[in-house]
């Protein structure tokens, strides 16, 4: 099997299980709590002020921003997915930080694609504290930012550290 079609078959596993997660939480929020109801297991109750399940609809963007903004937000889906698919081998094999990114930006794009292509808006149902009512793909999204801004991170540490080694061996120093 050639490096390509491994790459792909990695994005599209990480994508296929956010996209799984996301839809089966969804379909139970669906199933099981009314809309505009909330929700705790009965030994958890006294999380109620502070997080709770419960089942909301979002025409916007992640974590409620930008209501009445479907259409823009389901074709930047369309484009995002795209643009992952088309830059994905591009990325150095070992730049796993960004591989797993794009994976999880690609898994959480896709499953607020398909609410709003089914059902023209997104079920959110995670409530924190005041914090606006999000799903498991809008944690995957954030999710994928902060593994991206940690790769990029590790990766400048990393010039820094051979910059530092290679000054070292040819005897410059920064002081």
């Amino acid at each position: 099997m050639n490096q390509k079609v491994k790459d792909y078959l990695n994005l599209f596993g990480i994508a296929g299980i956010i996209i799984a997660l996301d839809q089966w939480t969804k379909w139970l929020v669906h199933e099981n709590i009314e809309f505009g109801t909330q929700w705790l297991p009965d030994g958890l109750l006294w999380l109620m002020p502070y997080a709770r399940l419960v089942h909301w609809y979002n025409s916007g963007a992640a974590f409620g921003m930008f209501q009445s903004g479907g259409m823009i937000f389901t074709i930047l889906a369309f484009i995002v997915i795209g643009a992952i698919i088309y830059y994905y081998p591009h990325v150095e094999s070992e730049d796993w930080t960004l591989k797993l990114a794009m994976g999880l930006q690609m898994g959480g794009a896709a499953g607020n694609l398909i609410d709003r292509l089914v059902k023209g808006k997104v079920t959110d149902f995670i409530s924190v504290g005041t914090f606006p009512v999000f799903n498991i793909a809008d944690s995957s999204i954030t999710i994928g930012v902060a593994v991206l801004l940690l790769g990029v991170w590790l990766k400048e540490r990393e010039e820094k550290r051979k910059t530092a080694q290679i000054a070292t061996d040819n005897g410059l120093s920064n002081e």
